[in-house]
């Protein structure tokens, strides 16, 4: 199963990071520092993200 993991990193910022079904790491976030904000960008991702195009450069 997909899953979003939110935790406190060193500098007390308020990252998340994607993990695959397979418990693979596919990207993390920049810090936040309130929580609220941290959630509030991956309510964003999984509103906005659906559509997204690749580009491949």
């Amino acid at each position: 199963m997909y899953k979003f993991e939110i935790y406190k990193d060193k500098k007390g910022e308020f990252r998340f990071r994607f993990r695959a079904s397979n418990g693979e790491i596919m990207f993390g976030s920049e810090g936040y520092k309130a929580k609220a904000s941290a959630k509030s960008a991956i309510e964003s991702i999984k509103k906005n993200a659906p559509g997204a195009e690749i580009v491949d450069e």
